[in-house]
């Protein structure tokens, strides 16, 4: 009988490594060093991008910081507080926001009330420059979070509001949303000619009728991440298809858009972070690349390549399958994380949580139905097997 237990307990161990997709994230902070969170329960300081390439980075894991649990774990930089705020951090409070103050390497947790029609599974958000304030999309409606300039959490808590309805006409669409010039850019909305994007225009919650054309890329699911300047609003952002072809970078000044080549590893399922000088890639694998980006020279970033981040390590430990694959590889969106971020509490600077999951959005999320049918599935498969002995 120990035999079986044991495949019983690997089946587990199975399930749970590919229930932690999406689980960590990166970020900048004002300083442009580069910060990842929940790395196989510790989180990190990789320094500035003249470091990455060797080295050994900062743990900063501290008192108080989220589980890193959840399904679809997104950081966002604050640049007027220096502080990272974090959703889906921990699968038993989805709503919360958990704030890192990087000056002061501190966490506190902020609450937050969810209206009747938003579905956090379905939420995907940027986080406003000028304003702070988050603006996202579910389900066909726009919500807003005014964070006010927190860099630690208020003892009060804060709402999502229901701004309008987007207007899209595209109940199917797996949002795509891109910051710049206090506008927010959804991309691969259905209908739209390539090389377009619908704009919110959010200092006077405005939709345009009409979308904007800034040049040649695919009307396409993708991933986007917005490049910051050192003072002001962003004017530029990369989008990254999900076959990974190519990385385009669209400028909404000039409405121009440069092609760049395409990450090394080619995953639907990765997530991205810019600086002012470089974009960074956490693959559903753990792994993190980034490429070098020159707002003043197009000829420097044609000629540009990705390179690992080799200063950190994997935020994986562990996995069963993975949707990254080499470039040229099609990506199976098939995800996997670490299974040492366990069940074990928040008492202490490296305490972790449980393990939640499942099929992937616009943000590399993982659905936690999908995860909880795969693992009654591997348990009535278990226990079939079982029963022949």
């Amino acid at each position: 009988m120990s035999r079986y237990l044991s495949l019983l307990s690997f089946v587990l161990l199975s399930v749970a490594s590919t229930a932690l997709a999406g689980s960590s994230c990166v970020a900048f902070d004002i300083n442009w060093n580069l910060l990842a969170f929940g790395f196989t329960g510790k989180d990190y300081n990789a320094g500035t991008q003249d470091t990455w390439g060797s080295g050994t980075p900062t743990d900063i894991t501290a008192q108080g910081r989220p589980p890193f649990n959840g399904a679809n774990t997104t950081c966002y930089l604050s640049q007027f507080t220096n502080a990272i705020y974090i959703r889906g951090a921990d699968s038993t409070n989805p709503s919360d926001i958990h704030i890192y103050d990087a000056a002061a390497n501190s966490w506190s947790t902020q609450k937050v009330t969810v209206p009747n029609n938003l579905n956090l599974n379905s939420l995907d958000a940027i986080l406003d420059h000028d304003t702070n304030v988050f603006y996202g999309y579910a389900d066909g409606e726009l919500f807003s979070l005014d964070m006010k300039l927190l860099k630690a959490a208020d003892s009060s808590a804060l709402s999502w509001n229901d701004v309008q309805d987007a207007g899209l006409n595209a109940p199917s669409y797996q949002p795509v949303m891109a910051l710049a010039q206090n506008h927010v850019h959804f991309l691969g909305v259905p209908g739209l000619p390539d090389g377009s994007a619908k704009i919110f225009v959010i200092h006077f919650s405005f939709m345009q009728p009409d979308p904007q054309s800034y040049g040649n890329f695919p009307n396409t699911h993708g991933q986007a991440a917005s490049f910051f300047l050192d003072s002001g609003v962003q004017q530029e952002f990369a989008f990254i298809p999900d076959d990974g072809s190519a990385t385009y970078v669209i400028n909404v000044e000039t409405n121009t858009t440069q092609t760049l080549k395409g990450p090394t590893t080619q995953d639907s399922g990765a997530t991205y972070f810019a600086s002012t000088s470089a974009l960074v890639q956490l693959t559903s694998s753990g792994e993190v690349s980034f490429l070098p980006y020159n707002a003043a020279s197009t000829s420097a970033n044609s000629a540009a390549t990705w390179s690992a981040v080799s200063k950190l390590p994997k935020a994986l430990v562990a996995s069963s399958s993975s949707s990254a694959q080499p470039s040229g590889s099609s990506a199976t969106g098939s995800t996997t994380r670490s299974i040492s971020e366990s069940a074990t509490g928040t008492s202490s600077g490296t305490a972790q949580g449980t393990a939640a999951t499942g099929g992937t959005d616009s943000n590399g999320a993982v659905s936690l139905k999908t995860a909880s049918l795969a693992l009654t599935g591997a348990l009535a498969l278990t226990m079939s097997a079982l029963a022949l002995f």
